[in-house]
């Protein structure tokens, strides 16, 4: 590739992405985020505990069963109330936690590195770095029913030397995305080879 045009790649990349900390003639080829099926899967889970939960109080307040409750002094009735508000507040708040972690997992593959951000909990979250010429291998698993039914899966690298395996977990079938990686990694392996030899 022509130096104007690697200058000019670099330059977007580091602009677009000014977390990643790009060397001299780096860029990135592909950016890697989880699928938009796992957003679905939470807010779906969260609507179906609303309804749960206001279905629950709607039977608590209308049946012959439940006079008594129904039937509380004032501040008991304020008191169920309150704790039925605090529920919704909280369900609401845990899916948007659980979406803000989940986006905050991602790849970033670049022409030399990959840039690895794994988040467990907003207060959890590790970042690795790995050059491509020390990747071994690449592969893409699907494991359950769900993982076919969806079309996602979770993309392994494993790496020479201390044998570390990298996980990217629930992203969507990266058909192009492995041919891209795979071609990164043989194009870094050969120029370093090369180098060597020199």
């Amino acid at each position: 590739m022509k130096q104007g045009l690697v200058n000019l790649r670099h330059d977007r990349s580091s602009k677009d992405f000014p977390n990643l900390n790009l060397v001299a003639d780096e860029y990135v080829e592909l950016a890697i985020t989880r699928s938009r099926i796992g957003i679905i899967f939470i807010w779906t889970a969260v609507a179906a505990i609303f309804v749960v939960l206001t279905a629950a109080l709607f039977t608590l307040l209308t049946t012959e069963a439940s006079e008594s409750i129904v039937n509380l002094n004032p501040t008991a009735k304020s008191y169920l109330y309150f704790i039925i508000i605090i529920l919704y507040i909280f369900i609401f708040v845990a899916g948007l936690v659980s979406a803000t972690v989940y986006n905050r997992n991602k790849l970033f593959i670049t022409n030399k590195r990959i840039f690895h951000f794994s988040a467990n909990s907003l207060f959890s979250q590790s970042n690795s770095v790995i050059d491509l010429v020390s990747i071994e291998d690449v592969s893409f698993i699907q494991a359950g029913l769900a993982d076919y039914i969806f079309k996602i899966g979770t993309i392994r690298l494993s790496t020479v030397g201390d044998e570390t395996t990298y996980t990217f977990k629930y992203i969507d079938t990266p058909h192009d995305e492995l041919k891209v990686i795979l071609d990164l990694v043989h194009i870094n392996k050969d120029k370093d080879s090369t180098e060597e030899t020199q």
